[in-house]
C-alpha cells in the first residue's frame, strides 16, 4: 500500500485515478492547484506524487522545483505536451518519470511501483553494491556480473551503468549522464552515449536479467524486465 498524492485540476482524471489506484490497495489524496498540492505534501508527506504540468495557478515545473528544495519524494509528471524539450526539462528539474496523457491505469500503476522501489533503494547509507535484476555491481572492486557471469566493463562503461543503477527505473537525461559520468565540460558530446550504450548492451548480452532502455532524444534508464 502506498500513500499517493495526485496534483491535477482535471476532476474526471482524479476520479478515475482514485478508483483505479485505491482498488489496488493504495491510499489516494488529491489537490487541484499547485500551491494546495505543495501544502498537502508538506503537512502529510506522501510516498509518491503524480503531478500535472498544466495547473491553473502555477506551472507544474515550478511545483517540482519548489518541492525539491525540501523533499526527495518520487514525482511522476503528467503532461498533454509530448515534446522532447518539455520532457527533458521536467526530468532535469527533479521529476523521476513522466507520462503523456492519455494513459492507462496499468501503466500508471507500473510507473508508481518503479518510483517507489527507486525511493526505497536510496534510503540509508550509500551502498557498496547495486543490484538491478540479474545485474550486480560491486562498487568497491568495480566488478559487474549478470547471473553470475562476469562482465568486463571499461571504466566509463561501469560508471555509466552504475549511474543508471543508482536511479533504477528512472529516465536519466543525456545531460545528467554526461555531467555525472564524464564531467560538465562534456554535456554536448551526445555521441558518447550512443557508442557506450551500444557497447554496454553487447556486453550484457541477450538475457532477461536487465535491460538498458533508450528514450529517443531524452535519455536512458536501466530496468529489470519485471518493472
Amino acid at each position: 500500500m502506498a500513500q499517493i498524492l495526485i496534483i491535477d485540476d482535471d476532476a474526471d482524471l482524479l476520479r478515475v485515478c482514485r478508483v483505479g489506484l485505491e482498488a489496488l490497495g493504495n491510499t489516494v489524496r488529491s489537490a487541484e492547484t499547485g500551491m494546495s498540492g505543495l501544502a498537502e505534501a508538506a503537512t502529510r508527506p506522501p510516498d509518491v506524487i503524480v503531478l500535472d504540468l498544466g495547473l491553473p495557478d502555477v506551472d507544474g515545473l515550478d511545483v517540482c522545483v519548489r518541492l525539491r528544495t525540501w523533499s526527495q519524494v518520487p514525482v511522476i509528471v503528467l503532461s498533454a505536451d509530448s515534446s522532447e524539450d518539455r520532457k527533458v526539462e521536467a526530468l532535469e528539474q527533479g521529476a523521476d518519470d513522466y507520462m503523456t496523457k492519455p494513459f492507462g491505469m496499468r501503466e500508471l500503476n507500473a510507473r508508481l511501483q518503479v518510483a517507489l522501489r527507486h525511493s526505497a533503494s536510496e534510503e540509508g547509507d550509500g551502498p557498496s553494491e547495486l543490484v538491478v535484476g540479474a545485474l550486480r555491481l560491486d562498487l568497491v572492486h568495480r566488478e559487474a556480473t549478470v547471473d553470475g557471469r562476469a562482465i568486463d566493463f571499461a571504466p566509463k562503461e561501469f560508471d555509466f551503468v552504475a549511474f543508471l543503477a543508482r536511479h533504477v527505473g528512472k529516465v536519466c537525461t543525456r545531460r545528467m549522464i554526461l555531467e555525472n559520468v564524464w564531467g560538465v565540460q562534456y554535456t554536448k558530446e551526445l555521441h558518447y552515449l550512443k557508442v557506450y550504450a551500444y557497447r554496454i548492451r553487447r556486453k550484457l548480452g541477450d538475457n532477461d536479467g536487465v535491460v538498458l532502455q533508450s528514450d529517443p532524444a531524452v535519455g536512458y534508464r536501466l530496468v529489470a524486465p519485471v518493472e
